[in-house]
């Protein structure tokens, strides 16, 4: 089973403006007052799923959409209006299968947007929907994808057929082009040694729970705006894992070049640091050359799932603090 999850190959409307001086006026911070820590009521799934996809778009992440930084044809509109559509099919996950969520809200965002923007980001943020809201990620996703059927497979199937996503290939086992003989789960065992997407699924969102959710943790618990917790996340990720999405544009070694050019960054500083910013400016840069086919954006993916964890388990937590 082969994947793409954007459709992200298009030259840049605008030349991205240094992210020194382009981050966005509005930025979210995770330090919430000792007043309001605990008060109101949990999010609701829906919510924390709209939420982690405004909040991912929202961070300056290099190479990816972002405000200020729209591609050709897909733009900082079009996923705004995509977590907006999606969040009410999300909020009703745990009463249907997986499958039929997934193609329900791949064909709410084609409907809405007409064009893939989250294929991966729906792919992720279903099954971890699905877990009872009364039981912790880590407690209950285990079982959601030992449930997983051949049903959810044709209907997943069909979703990333109807999302058009791009440069799928082919493979002799399970191509996205048939129907699927196998679980989903199985389906997505086949993929994941090239896709960290479909490893979410072959090993318990092990990234996502054990490294992205951490990762977010250690940024709020510095005090960072939450925009720079999201993209030094992102950074995090991209260092220790070549993106997918790059490797099948660009080839293994542009994959391997865009981790350690994240690295490098990373040894830099940290958020606020000048020369973490110049070297984060310079990242991005280069992520939107080559007719923009470098962006990571199963890396936003990725982050995307671990903000809907950090919220919906109150890692990320209201109120939230915004700056100019």
């Amino acid at each position: 089973m082969t994947h793409e999850y954007h459709e992200h190959e298009h030259r840049v409307m605008q030349p991205a403006a240094s992210l020194i001086d382009s981050a966005p006026d509005v930025r979210a911070s995770a330090t919430a007052t000792d007043r309001d820590v605990q008060s109101g009521e949990p999010l609701s799934v829906g919510t924390c799923a709209t939420l982690a996809c405004l909040l991912e778009v929202m961070a300056p992440k290099p190479g990816n959409v972002y405000r200020g930084a729209d591609f050709e044809d897909v733009t900082f509109a079009d996923f705004v209006t995509s977590a907006a559509v999606v969040g009410p099919l999300l909020d009703g996950a745990a009463e249907r299968p997986v499958g039929r969520t997934i193609l329900a809200a791949v064909r709410a965002t084609s409907d809405a947007v007409g064009t893939n923007t989250n294929l991966g980001t729906i792919l992720l943020l279903a099954p971890l929907a699905t877990v009872p809201r009364g039981t912790s990620i880590d407690a209950g996703i285990a079982d959601v994808l030992v449930s997983l059927s051949r049903e959810d497979a044709r209907a997943a199937y069909k979703a990333i057929r109807l999302a058009r996503a791009g440069g799928l290939g082919s493979v002799a086992e399970a191509d996205i082009a048939n129907e699927p003989q196998i679980t989903l789960v199985e389906a997505m065992r086949l993929a994941a040694d090239r896709d960290l997407v479909a490893r979410q699924y072959a090993n318990g969102y092990g990234e996502v729970r054990e490294l992205v959710v951490p990762w977010l943790r250690e940024g709020v618990q510095r005090g960072w705006p939450l925009s720079d917790v999201i993209s030094w996340t992102y950074l995090q990720l991209m260092s220790e894992f070549p993106d997918s999405l790059v490797a099948r544009k660009c080839g293994d070694d542009i994959a391997r070049e865009s981790a350690q050019r994240a690295a490098a960054v990373l040894r830099e500083g940290v958020p606020g640091d000048e020369f973490y910013a110049r070297a984060l400016a310079d990242l991005d840069f280069w992520l939107r050359s080559d007719g923009h086919r470098r962006n990571p954006g199963t890396s936003a993916d990725l982050v995307c799932a671990g903000l809907f964890v950090a919220l919906r388990e109150g890692i990320v937590r209201r109120p939230w603090k915004f700056y100019a």
